[in-house]
This record gives structure tokens, sequence and C-alpha cells, in this order.
């Protein structure tokens, strides 16, 4: 009972990864009180059933059992549960208790000959080799040697080699069988990646001293500034809308409505006379221009992810040729998108209750022209205005004939919105954590993404975008630039930047407001990197250190790894993350981060060992990748976290002792 991972009744497939563990959990048990056991059994997309991963206790919480299933081809899999009675636990848990206290000795002895002899003869799952043939043999003479002493039997039957052979070949009574039960493992991209977000029109913009006249980026200019962002460690590079831009209420500096004849308007306020969805702002070059764009970020080793803004300005083509794409008022003029207080007049929102096939038809040929054109990530403009029965038929469109496509949803919205999002098919979701800044709230949220709503959606941990600037940044100064970054870049196997953050811009609108001064979301944003590069005043070495970290510890590029520890100070936030090994190791990286930007904060930081790997007593050297120093640290440690030095700790576990 109570199976997990199943989503929406398993009428939708769970998350997974390739390469990623994943949980499988139930109650199992039965009458009486003879000993039980239970096993997960997957099937992978070509009909393979793979070996059963027998399933353990789960914590202290009776009859709940868990085991981990890691998938290693991408597609749709299937798991079962198989449970059954264990006659040889049920003999194993009797017999530690009679025979020592000399209660039915010989009979105990006796029943487990013949347990025995049903393993030999291979009445089990399969037959044994030759190896654990002999160990079974021997195990049947002491059974039935009664010249040897009675303790010497015993010990024979417990020892942990017969142990492992009966493990691998159970005797299975009262078989019963749970499932299948869906889950879809995506490509790694669509848990691990590194995102860096800047607008073309920006890169390579300059400025005429004299006049004040800007000229605008282009995909050729932007193109030059991919090295730096691949050199950062950056793995995807996201672009904005860069469609051809309205021009009938256009937005000015600021999100003003008195534009200038030389400002440039919101790419969000998607198409003019220049075309629409399936066209390129002629300011920022051609089709040619922007494969060439692709093609350099190839190289790099970065993907591209575009911008997917289902909306219109007053002037797209679909105004005049689909005009049931949209809602007409009363009065008869179209209806222009709101999000109380703000407004959008420079946008019409698509109603997908008129024409829903027409709609359907046309943005799936959208997205199609920009897949064929090299990009295989689209960041999805508010899907959570759309009906979640279009986004489950799109992607399964896509993925029908293109799985390696991803969507990344950007769903600032109610929890059962973003969760059905993930449900129907999104691989990522931005997630509520630009919003958590307390150490509590970020404890909770760590553990709510990672261990409870894993099945539904996989979070994006970005530290700022162009719409969202939190007064944590506005008013931490440096440090809290540094904070965000290391908790975002160790907390989620998905971060992301937008452009600017390394530059520390925190100037913001108007006092309470979330938008930037000056919002590149209105005009063009010159930036002097080359010049900020050279002066140091930048944060990109200490962005470019995160993404070696990340890159060089697989703990971090998984998300149901998480582990909260504990400290003495309410500032102090303290986390784990560990990934077993192929080779019997364990990679562990250890987060501990000051999130006071203004204070310096000395605790004693409290570690659970068992959940790294180790037992209590144990003590093991605490690299820090950041500064490079080591300490030798057991389950109780001393830490003080200047932020005008370095707010955050993040800890490689180099050996145990």
């Amino acid at each position: 009972m109570d199976v997990s991972p199943v989503v929406d009744l398993g009428r939708q497939s769970a998350k997974a990864t390739t390469g990623e563990p994943l949980p499988v959990r139930a109650s199992v048990f039965r009458e009486g009180h003879d000993q039980l056991a239970a096993e997960v059994v997957a099937t992978d997309p070509h009909g393979r059933t793979r070996e059963p991963v027998r399933m353990r206790p789960d914590g202290d919480e009776p009859n709940r059992y868990v085991a981990h299933v890691t998938p290693d081809v991408e597609g749709e899999w299937t798991f079962e549960i198989h449970s059954w009675s264990d006659p040889v636990a049920t003999w194993q848990h009797d017999a530690g208790i009679k025979i020592p206290a000399g209660v039915d000795v010989e009979l105990m002895f006796t029943e487990a000959r013949l347990l025995l002899e049903r393993v030999a003869a291979g009445t089990g799952r399969d037959a044994l080799d030759g190896r654990s043939s002999a160990v079974v043999s021997g195990a049947l003479a002491a059974a039935t040697d009664t010249d040897r002493p009675v303790g010497a039997r015993l010990a024979t039957l417990q020892d942990p080699v017969l142990g492992a052979v009966l493990l691998a070949h159970p005797l299975r009574e009262l078989l019963t069988v749970t499932g299948p039960f869906r889950f879809r493992a995506d490509r790694s991209r669509a848990l691990f990646g590194s995102w860096y977000e800047f607008f073309p029109r920006s890169e390579g913009a300059t400025r005429d001293e004299k006049t004040g006249k800007v000229t605008t980026g282009t995909f050729q200019t932007a193109k030059e500034r991919l090295t730096r962002v691949a050199e950062m460690g950056f793995d995807v590079i996201y672009l904005p809308p860069i469609h051809p831009i309205g021009e009938v209420n256009r937005k000015g500096p600021n999100n003003t409505l008195t534009p200038g004849p030389d400002d440039t308007g919101s790419p969000w306020a998607i198409g003019s006379k220049d075309g629409g969805h399936d066209a390129i702002h002629p300011d920022l070059g051609t089709f040619d221009d922007f494969d060439a764009f692709v093609a350099r970020a190839r190289e790099l080793d970065l993907e591209v992810a575009l911008d997917l803004a289902l909306q219109a300005a007053p002037d797209h083509p679909w105004v005049t040729t689909h005009p049931q794409f949209f809602t007409t008022r009363a009065d008869g003029t179209i209806a222009y998108a709101e999000n109380p207080p703000k407004k959008y007049q420079d946008i019409y929102p698509i109603n997908f209750d008129n024409d829903p096939a027409g709609i359907c038809r046309e943005v799936l040929r959208i997205v199609k022209l920009w897949m064929s054109h090299g990009v295989r990530i689209f960041r999805v403009d508010n899907p959570h205005t759309k009906p979640l029965a279009f986004w489950e038929w799109l992607l399964a469109e896509v993925r029908r004939t293109d799985p390696d496509v991803l969507f990344l949803s950007e769903a600032f919205t109610k929890p059962a919105m973003m969760h059905g999002l993930g449900a129907v098919g999104y691989h990522q979701s931005y997630t509520y954590f630009t919003w958590r800044t307390g150490k509590r709230e970020i404890e909770d949220y760590l553990v709510e993404v990672s261990h409870e709503s894993d099945h539904l959606m996989r979070p994006n941990f970005f530290v700022n975008t162009p719409d969202i600037l939190h007064a944590y940044l506005q008013y931490g100064g440096p440090a809290a630039f540094k904070v965000r970054a290391a908790l975002a870049a160790t907390g989620s196997p998905s971060w992301g930047v937008y452009a600017g953050y390394e530059l520390f811009e925190h100037v913001a609108v108007k006092p309470g407001s979330e938008e930037y001064l000056d919002s590149e979301k209105y005009q063009i944003r010159i930036r002097d990197w080359k010049k900020r590069d050279a002066e140091g005043t930048t944060l990109a070495p200490y962005l470019t250190r995160l993404n070696e970290i990340r890159r060089q510890h697989p703990a971090l590029q998984l998300l149901r790894n998480v582990t909260i520890h504990s400290s003495d100070d309410d500032h102090v936030l303290v986390f784990s993350k560990r990934h077993d090994l192929p080779d019997g190791g364990s990679d562990v990286v250890i987060s501990v981060i000051n999130l006071d930007p203004h204070g310096t904060r000395e605790t004693m930081v409290h570690l659970d060992m068992p959940a790294l790997g180790m037992e209590w007593h144990d003590s093991f050297v605490a690299h820090d990748q950041i500064t490079g120093e080591d300490w030798s640290w057991t389950a109780h440690n001393y830490v003080r976290l200047d932020p005008g030095y370095e707010p955050a700790h993040v800890i490689a576990v180099r050996r145990t002792r």
C-alpha cells in the first residue's frame, strides 16, 4: 500500500533522470508474525526486466520500505513491487532466540536443513553458482552435524557469507505483485545544469558619447560573449524572446507609457509588421546569424534555451490572421494582459477557449521551427495562465519525436499548478527559492523540493531574474550575492543567474519594488564586462568556482540527497549532499552558510554523521573548496563566518579516520 512515486493515480509518469537513484517506497505488511521481504522490479523502455532491488526498512516507521532504482537509459520505465513471506528470515529470527535459550534446538536445526535443501535445489529465483552452492553445502553440514557444539552450528548458519547467498537467492512464499507504475527517465540536463540569461540586444551594444544614441547588440556581438559565459562554467545560455517587438502601446524605460522614437520596448511584447513568433527581430540579425550563434554555443558546450512566450503585441500578425486567439471585450476591443496591480498594455494574452485546435497547431509549428534551428530547451513564460491539457498535449507531441527537448516552467504561482505542470511533462520549474531567505524557511524548502515534490517537479534555483530583484539583494551588499549564489549552486542541481548579478546590480526602481531600475526588459543595458573583469570588481570568479565545484562533485548533481544538519545560530544554515559511488566510496559535500550578510557569526554546527556515511565517533578532514583551508571535523564543530571575507563554507569530505 501507499506506493510512491505515483503521479495522478498512475495516469502520469513520475520524474526520473538517467544516473539518478529514484527512491521507491511502500508500506508492506502481512498477517501474523512471520517475516516478509520485498523488492522492486523495474522494466526499461525496451521491455527488458532489470535485476530486482531489495527493499529495506525506511527509517523507524513500521512496515515502511524503500529501494533505489537507477535508470541508465532514457524513456518510459515501469516498476512493480514484489512482496512475499520469507521463511528463511522467519527461521533466522526464531532460531536466534530459541537456540541460545535451549528451546527446540534440534527442531530448529531440522527446519534449517529443510530450508537449505530447497535453496540448494534451486527453488528460489534461480540456480546457485558453484561458490554459492559450496557455501550452502557447508551450512547444511553444520545443520545436520550433531557432533559439533550447538554454538558452532548456529554460528555457521548465521555467517554473513551464507546470509548474502540466501539474500541473493530468496525463498519466496505467498508472492504478491503490485503495479506496474510509471516513471520517465530524462536526459541528465533535465536535472543538472547551470543557466545564464542575457539579452542579445545588450551584448555588444554601444552608446555614442556625443549624441547618446544607443546601437543595439546583435547575434554577432552576443556570440562573442559566449566564451566568457562558458569560462564561468555555465551549461545553458538562456535568451529572452528574440522576435520582432510590437510598436502599438510600446513601453518606455522603467515601464512607462510614453516611449520615445528610439525606445526598444519589451521583448515579451511579441510581434509587429516584421513578423511574429516565427521571425527574428531585424536588429538582431537573420536566421543565419542565429544559427551561427547556436553553433558557437555548441562548440563551447553550451545549450541554447529560448523563451516561449505565448502572447502577442497588438500589432502581431495573429491579431489580423487569427483574431479568435484573443479575448474580445464587450466594447469590441481586445483585452490586454493584467496581473494587478501590474498592467501590460503592450501584450494581448491568448484565449485557449476560443480556438484550441488552431492554437495547438500554430504553437507546435513554432516550437518545431526553433527546434529545427538547434534549440533543444525552452523556457516557457507564464505557463500557469494556459490550460494544463494544452501543455500535456504539446509536450507529449514534442517528446514523441524529440525526447531530448526540455521545457522549463516559469510559474510563480500556487503549488498545485506548479506541481500540475510538472506532472503533465515539464522537466523543470522556477520555484519560490527567490523569496526564501530565512534559515527555517530555507531548510523546509530544501526538504520540500528534494523529498516531497521531487516526483512531480525538478527545481531550478534562479538567484535573480529580469523581474525579480529581492530586497535581500537590494540591501545585503556583495556578501548577499555570494550567499545566494552558494546556496543555489549547492542546494539545487539546476540553478540560474541573470546577467548583471556578477556586477552586484541591486538598485530597484522604487522602494518596496522587486523591479530593477532601468530594467533591461524595457531598454538596452550597456555593461563594460572587460573593464569590470580587469578591475576585479566582479563576482565572476566566485561563480566560476561554484560551477567548478558542481562539476567535480556528483553529489551536487543530484536532487534527492539533501540532509539538513543543525547549528546553534538562527542565521547559520547547514546541509549536506551525499552520493555513493560505484567503487564503494562516497562523495559528500557539506554547505555551511551565514545568511546574515551584515554580521559575522560564530557558532557550533552539529552533523548527522550516519547521514554522511560515518559513525558518530568518526572524524574527517573538512576541505573548504572556496578558501582551500582544511580542518579536522567531528560531529560537533566550531565555525566562524565573516561575510566581509567569506560567508559560506562549501566543504568536501576528503577522508575519514
